[in-house]
């Protein structure tokens, strides 16, 4: 691996909380290594169109540690997806200096990197920004705390009102393909049903627990259902039951992108710190083609065929402890 002089950071796909902390540890943990670090506006499309900046320093990432969205903007490129595109990237950062790249994102940004890294060789290690959870290699990835807390503040303030009419409420939060996010929050809010692409649900099977729980004076219901579960979204199950029993009074709520925002939480503060530094460390000791993560509270090195590839599932421990309080 030839000596690096300059590394390139950008965050590219969906915010996370997190991010912005995760930019503070790379920018800074470089400087102590005696290493330049340029920002990458909008990523991928912002490399296409050079929108770099080279002026990135440890007071430039002043007061961010705190703040969640991303300073660097984030942006999807389609022309990245091309040939083409990908060469006018390499030489844009090429004509900046750019030795080896930091990707703050999920499976597209890791996907990208990846074929990037094999055409032209660049060094890149990546970091898992995306509140969903869903990348294989990491116990946790940035983003995936602060979503939570965010999610159970909001149910816990629709249980107040579930409670005050007797109500059900479905909850939607996002998933579009990972349950990680319904599965904790869904335990951690004392949900009555949990609703996952990953697990089998029936239409039956909920009405069977609402009736045990009706059994056993439950005078209100929370069911938490992942945007991405095969059974339909929050509003298509609530008509569904609607149509077989008519005796509940259901509500529905979709969180949405507020579940993105945010001040980032403590636990996401610290992870993202501890990747950054691993990250710039990483390429120092010869790692590319990897996404940083922390497993079993050590960081770990896993290749971005593997982290984008290989399926992780919502662990069943959690949706059986679910199940047994709900009733």
């Amino acid at each position: 691996m030839k000596s690096i002089k300059k590394i390139g950071v950008f965050t590219s796909g969906g915010d996370s909380p997190g991010m912005n902390a995760a930019i503070r540890a790379v920018v800074r943990s470089s400087f102590y290594y005696g290493i330049e670090v340029s920002g990458i506006y909008r990523g991928y499309e912002g490399m296409i169109e050079g929108d770099i900046c080279d002026e990135m320093d440890v007071r430039s990432v002043n007061q961010i540690l705190q703040r969640g969205g991303t300073m660097l903007k984030s942006a999807r490129s389609k022309e990245f997806m091309t040939k083409e595109g990908r060469a006018k990237a390499y030489e844009q950062i090429k004509k900046c200096g750019i030795d080896a790249l930091v990707a703050i994102g999920g499976n597209g940004t890791f996907t990208g990197a990846k074929i990037f890294s094999e055409e032209y060789g660049i060094p890149i290690v990546g970091l898992p920004g995306t509140i969903d959870n869903d990348l294989h290699g990491t116990d946790f990835t940035i983003g995936f705390d602060t979503a939570n807390n965010t999610v159970i503040e909001s149910v816990d303030r629709i249980r107040n009102t579930a409670q005050s009419h007797n109500r059900l409420f479905f909850v939607e939060v996002m998933g579009r393909d990972s349950g990680y996010i319904a599965a904790y929050t869904g335990l951690a809010s004392g949900a009555m049903k949990i609703l996952i692409p990953e697990r089998e649900s029936s239409l039956d099977g909920l009405i069977e627990r609402l009736e045990k729980g009706r059994k056993n004076n439950k005078s209100s219901s929370i069911v938490i259902v992942s945007e991405g579960n095969k059974w339909g979204d929050a509003s298509d199950i609530a008509k569904q039951l609607k149509e077989k029993v008519d005796y509940y009074d259901s509500k529905v709520t979709i969180l949405g992108h507020v579940q993105r925002g945010g001040i980032p939480s403590c636990f996401d503060r610290v992870l993202a710190s501890r990747l950054g530094v691993a990250a710039v460390e990483g390429l120092l000791n010869g790692k590319s083609d990897v996404m940083i993560g922390i497993t079993k509270n050590d960081i770990s090195y896993t290749t971005f065929a593997d982290a984008i590839k290989i399926k992780d599932v919502v662990d069943n421990e959690i949706l059986r402890v679910a199940d047994i309080l709900s009733i």
